[in-house]
């Protein structure tokens, strides 16, 4: 079976999930949270090398107040714990987005999550937080002015390798493979640069019942694709 390098994954379905058992919306958060590590483990142990999860978007900050509150709480914990599941897993973790709209405290974790794991040579798994595409476009697109003004980059050294050079995922193989849960079928202004060419596999499950099983179902719908990236197939 063909595995794909890199696996996207929108976590959708948290909150329907936990309404549906009669349980806030911040259970199935946490729920969501377990899933997390045991589709790393997973991933891992099917060969998929990279994996990157939508786990707050730009947009997020629009849901009532005491929702967020509970995710931000929940991101803290998460990343104590992450620190020690990389440490175990020989992940590389990196964490995507504008970091500058998290709180100190949460900005100094992610700097020592990924400073402790940049060498382990297990999962890439990268987290999307405060993370919007059009936003890291036009925060690439700053940075690439800035260095024009400066005198480092011309108008003739842009292309769309040193475009990609200036995203949040430098240095990171585009997506072979995106998933999205829970039944929604839009992309939600996640990776649009980076899933250019994607394979895009929808399911009904909700995140939180995401299992091996319901990986091995997308995988193999992804073996089942016809890749081209705009050629023809030979006859």
């Amino acid at each position: 079976m063909k595995i794909p390098q890199h696996v996207a994954i929108i976590l959708d379905g948290n909150g329907r999930w936990a309404k549906s058992k009669g349980m806030p919306r911040n259970y199935g958060h946490v729920q969501g949270a377990k899933t997390v590590e045991t589709i790393c483990r997973e991933a891992w142990n099917m060969g998929i090398k990279y994996l990157t999860v939508y786990a707050f978007s730009t947009e997020n900050w629009k849901r009532p107040q005491d929702e967020v509150d509970a995710l931000m709480k929940l991101l803290r914990n998460y990343m104590k714990n992450c620190l020690k599941t990389a440490e175990k897993n020989h992940m590389r973790v990196r964490v995507i987005g504008d970091k500058t709209g998290l709180a100190e405290d949460i900005r100094k974790s992610v700097a020592e999550l990924e400073e402790a794991s940049k060498d382990n040579d297990g999962l890439n798994f990268q987290i999307a937080i405060n993370y919007g595409s059009r936003d890291e476009m036009v925060r690439a697109m700053k940075k690439m002015a800035a260095d024009r003004d400066a005198g480092k980059l011309s108008a003739a050294d842009i292309s769309e390798e040193t475009f990609a050079e200036y995203l949040d995922t430098a240095g990171i193989p585009d997506p072979d493979l995106l998933i999205r849960t829970s039944g929604e079928q839009r992309l939600s202004n996640y990776l649009l640069w980076q899933l250019a060419y994607s394979e895009f596999y929808f399911t009904d499950v909700h995140w939180p019942d995401f299992s091996k099983e319901e990986l091995e179902k997308a995988v193999l719908a992804y073996n089942k694709r016809d890749r081209r990236y705009g050629g023809v197939r030979e006859e």
